[in-house]
């Protein structure tokens, strides 16, 4: 089996944002050791060219995907340089810690830009290229799309938004022969999880883990190796979160009737407390100037 997924991958062009580290550069780095021809796209320059340097120097383009000019210039320009494009993996994104009533609105806004606005350019600038019988497009997302959490409200909001994307997406292009995945992603063991649920507002209500323990990088990267060679439709990482997308509903309910003893406390730390962002953004005038 695993001979016949290397040969399927052989030659692939494939293009991930989010590449500069944690899921996006395990995944170039498996897709070119499966000989796949990759390109990264991502925030971090150095650690992007560490990334393409482990892929046989790969294309790799420094951009912000809140910036759909970037983000079409230089999807174009790995494109050329591949030569074609079959896979875009649509990776990038970021999570704060946000609470409903007296969260700061600017955390909103940064995360719907890069995980709903960041995504729609990406697919966007990528669409037209991988618009024929071999294509395909993922759309890496969360279980958060299926069940909200709180103090989470902003990123499951883009986590639904993105997973809408791909569902829209796979109706317009199944035409083209172009298939449409989106990878739903559980509590993976990177900085998302670290970082996002490193705060003391958090710390009070300790929800992360609440349907199962941390999963180790290499689930993602195994699953959305699979998913990508199968260019399926729906990916899961790991397994049971195909489960609680189906049960959406009645896990949600579970989550509405926990016990919330210090959810009050929780709500008072996190209006004052500046968590931060589980990738360091750029601040939004420097990309103007």
């Amino acid at each position: 089996m695993a001979a016949r997924r290397d040969d399927r991958l052989t030659g692939r062009r494939i293009l991930v944002t989010g590449a500069a580290r944690s899921i996006g550069a395990a995944l170039t780095k498996r897709l070119h050791q499966r000989g796949a021809r990759v390109a990264l796209l991502g925030l971090e320059p150095e650690l992007l060219e560490q990334a393409a340097t482990a892929c046989g120097n790969a294309p790799w383009r420094h951009c912000d995907v809140r910036d759909h000019t970037a983000v079409s210039t230089s999807v174009n320009e790995l494109v050329a340089e591949l030569g074609g494009l079959d896979v875009v993996v649509a990776n990038a994104g970021v999570g704060a810690q946000l609470p409903m009533l007296g969260g700061d609105p600017a955390v909103m806004r940064q995360i719907v830009d890069v995980n709903l606005m960041g995504t729609y350019y990406t697919l966007r600038a990528a669409g037209e290229h991988i618009g024929h019988s071999d294509g395909y497009a993922l759309i890496v997302t969360s279980g958060a799309a299926a069940v909200q959490l709180p103090l989470l409200g902003a990123y499951s909001a883009t986590a639904a938004a993105a997973e809408a994307l791909g569902n829209t997406l796979r109706v317009e292009m199944r035409h083209l022969g172009t298939r449409v995945g989106v990878g739903y992603l559980g509590e993976i063991d990177t900085e998302m999880i670290s970082i996002g649920f490193d705060s003391a507002a958090a710390d009070k209500i300790k929800w992360s883990g609440m349907f199962t323990a941390v999963s180790p990088l290499e689930t993602a990267v195994n699953a959305i190796e699979r998913g990508i060679t199968l260019r399926r439709r729906r990916i899961y990482a790991p397994g049971w979160v195909g489960g609680l997308l189906a049960l959406r509903m009645p896990a949600q309910r579970i989550v509405d009737l926990r016990p919330q003893p210090r959810m009050a406390a929780a709500m008072a730390i996190a209006r004052t407390e500046r968590a931060r962002f589980t990738t360091a953004l750029p601040d939004p005038e420097d990309r103007l100037r």
